[in-house]
């Protein structure tokens, strides 16, 4: 197959950097590394799962291209994105005689990405990596923009960095091996955008629902590209998130609570994603932000792309105090990202946690 390229530029000065879109990407790591002129001595971080599918290519097209290169393996899941797992990545590092004229790669989806990012962003105060994303979750989201971190079990991602790669490589072939779970998880992400940014492109999505489920390619080319153009477009705006790039979160505050309650690895993240939209458009409506239409809409996509909508069994309470722990929260008031109808959102602060989310899930007890 020849390879079919597309790209963008983030922009952001001396930190700017290619997302490269495309098949058939990853026999070219070594040439697109080269083009950079990124450090030689390189840090390859993965789990094995990805490893076995990808990693010869990826060290065969390195290797071609003169890199010298060492692989760092890391358990699979969510529930592994913590402080012990970064230890060992720091422990192989130091091992093999990493420097700050070494190079690291983030080849998998996004545990892998965010924690091969932080270690880069911290190990000797900063070395330059590369991500190459193999899930939708991670090509669309979590690869771009420069968030790092990891865990705490009080709370999702509460120890990170903002730090840019070099390039990112987005080869879509990858998603042909994520089984289909994954691949619904990480088209609420996508779902995300059109909510917050661009009506057309919701329109777009709820006209292409068999397309992007069935992988084709054509589909899934310009959900991800467009999905990196709106995320490119905040962050060249407010890279360190303080003002629009919290309009990303959106969906994100309920989602994590989710994720925390019912331990990391339970929900996927897309899905838990997928109910804090749905339980944020709820909140957007009772405030008189957004019509009723536009939950109805939301939800409707979503159960097409067969993800779930309603949250789990927890008491309102549990969700509430695993919400105070967001990084959103300034003396005591939460800023909660809403909907204004679709193709457009604002920050909301609230105050009363209980009573606005209560609103919208009156089903559970408090």
């Amino acid at each position: 197959m020849d390879v079919v390229t597309d790209s963008l530029l983030v922009g952001l000065q001396e930190r700017s950097y290619s997302i490269v879109f495309g098949q058939n990407l990853l026999t070219n790591v070594g040439e697109y590394l080269a083009d950079i002129k990124f450090p030689k001595n390189i840090a390859l971080v993965t789990n094995l799962t990805v490893l076995d599918l990808y990693g010869q290519t990826v060290l065969t097209s390195l290797e071609t291209a003169g890199f010298t290169c060492s692989v760092i393996t890391v358990p699979e899941g969510e529930e592994y994105k913590n402080l012990a797992t970064l230890e060992l990545i720091y422990d192989q590092l130091i091992e093999g005689n990493f420097d700050r004229g070494s190079g690291l790669i983030a080849l998998g989806g996004g545990v892998v990405g965010d924690m091969a990012g932080y270690a880069a962003a911290t190990f000797l105060r900063g070395i330059p990596f590369v991500q190459i994303p193999t899930t939708i979750l991670s090509q669309v989201d979590s690869s771009v923009g420069g968030k790092t971190a990891v865990n705490h079990r009080l709370g999702k991602n509460l120890i990170g960095a903002f730090y840019q790669p070099r390039l990112v490589l987005i080869d879509i072939d990858t998603l042909k091996t994520l089984d289909r779970r994954e691949v619904r998880a990480g088209i609420a992400e996508i779902v995300k955008y059109g909510i917050i940014s661009d009506a057309e492109f919701f329109a777009w999505l709820e006209n292409n629902v068999s397309e992007l489920l069935e992988l084709e390619p054509e589909a899934l080319l310009h959900a991800v590209k467009r999905s990196c153009q709106i995320k490119s477009d905040i962050v060249e705006i407010d890279e360190r998130e303080g003002s629009v790039r919290a309009l990303l979160n959106y969906g994100h505050t309920f989602g994590h609570a989710i994720e925390s309650l019912c331990g990391y690895g339970e929900w996927r993240h897309g899905e838990a994603v997928a109910c804090g939209m749905v339980v944020a458009s709820r909140i957007a409506h009772n405030l008189g932000l957004a019509d009723e239409g536009s939950t109805a809409r939301i939800s409707t996509l979503l159960r097409n792309f067969q993800l779930p909508v309603d949250a789990p069994d927890f008491a309102l309470h549990q969700f509430v105090t695993a919400m105070r722990r967001d990084k959103k929260v300034r003396e005591g008031s939460l800023t909660l990202v809403l909907n204004q109808g679709i193709g457009s959102a604002k920050l909301y602060p609230v105050s009363n946690i209980e009573d606005t989310f209560h609103s919208a899930l009156p089903d559970l007890e408090s």
